[in-house]
């Protein structure tokens, strides 16, 4: 046996900085065979991670095939090769091997094997049933006391929005840590539709007596929904409570971040504008915080001189930033700024524009009276089936009284095949734009022709919904 190879293989498969191509791994696992290093879970482990960790898809199956071996070479039961598998692969992969697994009897499955299995479903969509399924096991065989089972149960419900299950699993816990208190919260406050919830459960978890005291994570939850639902007296509350425990703001890029952009969102842009200032470490997503909310407040030339510090200061905007910014050129009317700013993106930052970029640029447009520019934008940046962007360009041309321009993009609405099947009422609404516009232009053949087609589709309108405060 050579020693220095034996070494070198080695190295390459426990340096994890140094991202290898699958057919590298190839080769490493067969030095391992050679040097008859396959028996040692370790680094069966670390090669399990190696495939895993490989682009193409069919990597994810030499470690599945290198599972399968061990344990056929190999008797016993301790789950750990099956785990790393379950942990490291893709989700949907990971969800496939435990159910070919749960037939072999041989193999008995323990708390991490059901704790990284839920993670993988937590991470996929659309896997309640599955996760059901997982829980009912986990019961089954016992596991149910393990506080961190528990935990990351709570954390597949509630992103499954499952929060009923998630409150149940909650409240029959003998003993709960932080992480399962923030596991719920941050389920609750990351919808604005249960953001209360959050609030409610952390006012439980700081009064409850529970010994449980909140971090740095809890307190970027809460302040999340506070921005959510926009409520200013609650926030300075949660504020005054951070700065009155260990929480150093100013040093705290998380908090400071959220604190800055709950601020902005709640109105008191002077507020959030000094406390960013104050700050001593900035993240883009502080960076992002203040200069969304200087967009929404209509601080247009302000957001773009933040824009200007931002990159003198080495922090590199991303996709967020851009879309804060388009929105500030285009609540401000800063036409020519944006479209710079547009090209900019792509062509020095390297940031591929989005589908809200596109909408971004054609709002700024259809603002500002640029019709034309805007249809020639649509067409040229070759984003012609995006639907929003000629539902955004007809609003406009409505709002303009530009009928020519709002026929032409009625019928290119109406031509279009949705991708998906629309309801009756969401596929009438082009159909109901048209005959409006022939309307305003006096049309009435045009009118009553786009009419006929609407009944003979069988299409129905949204009706008209009011609201009366008494």
């Amino acid at each position: 046996m050579h020693t220095l190879p034996r070494l070198r293989t080695l190295s390459l498969l426990q340096d994890c900085k140094t991202s290898l191509p699958t057919n590298h791994i190839t080769q490493i696992h067969s030095q391992l065979i050679t040097n008859g290093l396959t028996k040692s879970l370790s680094i069966v482990a670390r090669l399990i991670e190696r495939y895993c960790a490989s682009s193409p898809p069919h990597a994810t199956n030499h470690a599945r095939l290198i599972v399968s071996q061990f344990y056929s070479h190999h008797d016993g039961h301790n789950p750990y090769l099956l785990n790393v598998l379950i942990r490291c692969a893709p989700p949907v992969d990971s969800i496939l091997v435990f159910a070919r697994w749960v037939s072999k009897s041989t193999l008995k499955f323990d708390d991490f094997t059901y704790i990284f299995t839920l993670g993988a479903c937590a991470r996929r969509a659309k896997t309640l049933y599955e996760g059901l399924l997982i829980h009912c096991r986990v019961i089954k065989h016992g596991c149910v006391s393990n506080v961190l089972l528990q935990t990351t149960l709570i954390h597949f419900y509630v992103n499954t929005d499952a929060y009923v299950f998630a409150q149940k699993v909650f409240d029959e816990m003998p003993v709960r840590t932080a992480a399962t208190w923030n596991s719920l919260i941050a389920g609750y406050c990351s919808r604005k539709e249960h953001a209360r919830d959050g609030l409610r459960l952390f006012v439980d978890m700081l009064s409850g007596g529970y010994g449980v005291e909140a971090n740095d994570t809890t307190m970027v939850c809460v302040l999340s929904a506070v921005s959510q639902l926009g409520c200013l007296e609650t926030g300075v509350g949660i504020h005054g409570y951070v700065e009155k425990t260990i929480f150093d703001v100013e040093n705290d890029v998380y908090i400071g971040t959220a604190l800055v952009d709950m601020y902005t969102k709640c109105g008191c842009l002077d507020t959030g504008l000094n406390l960013f200032m104050r700050m001593g470490h900035k993240n883009v997503h502080t960076w992002n915080a203040m200069v969304s909310g200087l967009a929404v407040h209509g601080k247009g030339q302000h957001a773009l001189h933040l824009f200007d510090d931002m990159t003198d200061s080495g922090v590199l905007p991303n996709s967020v930033t851009f879309t804060s910014l388009l929105l500030a050129c285009s609540q401000a009317g800063l036409v020519e700024e944006g479209l710079s700013l547009f090209h900019k993106m792509k062509r020095e930052f390297c940031v591929v524009p989005l589908s809200h970029h596109y909408g971004c640029i054609v709002d700024l447009l259809a603002r500002a009276g640029h019709l034309d520019e805007a249809f020639k934008f649509i067409v040229s940046e070759k984003v012609e089936s995006d639907e929003v962007l000629w539902r955004s360009l007809l609003h406009a041309c409505r709002l303009h009284n530009d009928v020519v321009m709002g026929e032409r993009v009625a019928k290119i609405l109406i031509a279009m095949k949705p991708e998906v099947d629309l309801e009756a009422c969401d596929r009438s609404e082009d159909y109901v734009a048209l005959s409006n516009m022939c309307a305003f232009a006096g049309r009435w053949e045009e009118v009553a022709a786009v009419r006929k087609v609407i009944v003979d589709e069988g299409m129905e309108t949204n009706p008209a919904v009011s609201t009366v405060f008494a």
